[in-house]
């Protein structure tokens, strides 16, 4: 409490100062926390992989989510006050199993995720390409914690080699099924990328704040998991003063943030349909779950629309005191 009491009041009287302080000292502690917990990861990862351990499963995610947390600690000790707006529904717990579906801005956004998992959901996984598993220690954390891997297949491979053909779905299912019988919280974002300006005008979306989704990893991870699934969560996220870059986190920039996470429900009958791999095999199935997508980032479109325009109101109101006192 001291400590953030002091950050406080380097960032309100030498915010310049501040900023420094709140990025070398965010540095410095995710840096050090990264190469101490390295080490037993890779270890215990490996022990894993090799013997099937599910006590050496259960470490990787012990010291995971002690990195995790200990980034979280940063953001609640040394950043200036903040009004950070999050929802989450009352009935989710860390021992679930879920979706989680969101709209996509930053960097950030995977950062906020961890933030406001803590203690309520189960470690987030998201889908990544194979190809990361190369990079050191951070590819191969990917690959011990069950992080989804996907291995692209372009049209050239394929022609060269037809029994390619489909075998990227394949393999991402098997990777999805891993997580079965543990807790897991599986994100996409399912616009596929970060959206800006000029994606929005290049695809011509329809949506005043998204991009068009897509539904084929959520339909993946239906296919996959199946019934081991306990619901599927909507996240959204703004950023009312703009979308930020990773460093603005650290620096105490994002002063204004809102998250709203709820539950999303999906008709029974295509989930079943889509379950039993209707999404890759039946068009009518693929259509329906595009209906269905669709439909949800509708209505995420007009919930952004209202958390910007509550943030906006609240920001009024508040100048029309400080004048009223003035």
């Amino acid at each position: 409490m001291a400590l953030s009491s002091l950050m406080q009041k380097l960032h309100d009287r030498r915010p310049k100062l501040g900023k420094v302080a709140s990025l070398s000292a965010a540095t410095g502690v995710i840096v050090g926390n990264s190469i101490g917990v390295a080490l037993p990861v890779w270890l215990m990862g490996a022990t894993k992989t090799i013997t099937g351990s599910a006590i050496a499963d259960k470490t990787v995610i012990k010291v995971t989510n002690y990195w995790i947390n200990s980034n979280n600690a940063l953001i609640d000790t040394i950043l200036p006050k903040k009004d950070w707006r999050i929802h989450l529904p009352d009935d989710v717990n860390k021992s679930g199993k879920y979706l989680l579906v969101s709209n996509h801005q930053s960097w950030v956004d995977t950062s906020i995720v961890q933030y406001i998992s803590q203690d309520r959901l189960p470690l987030t996984r998201f889908f990544t390409k194979f190809e990361l598993i190369y990079i050191p220690v951070i590819g191969q954390a990917f690959y011990f914690l069950d992080f989804p891997m996907m291995r692209r297949h372009s049209k050239e491979a394929i022609a060269k080699n037809p029994q390619l053909q489909g075998k990227d779905i394949e393999e991402a299912k098997r990777a999805c099924a891993l997580l079965k019988g543990k807790p897991y919280t599986l994100l996409n974002y399912l616009e596929g990328t970060r959206f800006t300006s000029s994606k929005h005008q290049q695809q011509h979306s329809p949506y005043t704040h998204l991009l068009k989704p897509r539904a084929g990893g959520l339909s993946l991870a239906i296919s996959a998991l199946g019934s081991d699934i306990d619901g599927i969560l909507d996240m959204t996220i703004v950023y009312p003063d703009g979308t930020p870059t990773y460093s603005d986190l650290w620096k105490g920039n994002i002063k204004r943030l809102g998250v709203d996470v709820r539950h999303i429900e999906i008709p029974s009958a295509l989930f079943d349909a889509v379950k039993h791999g209707g999404y890759e095999n039946d068009e009518d199935v693929k259509t329906q779950m595009f209906e269905w997508v669709e439909h949800i980032w509708r209505q995420k479109d007009q919930l952004i629309t209202q958390m910007l325009a509550d943030f906006k109101t609240d920001a009024q109101a508040t100048d029309i005191g400080a004048q009223k006192l003035g």
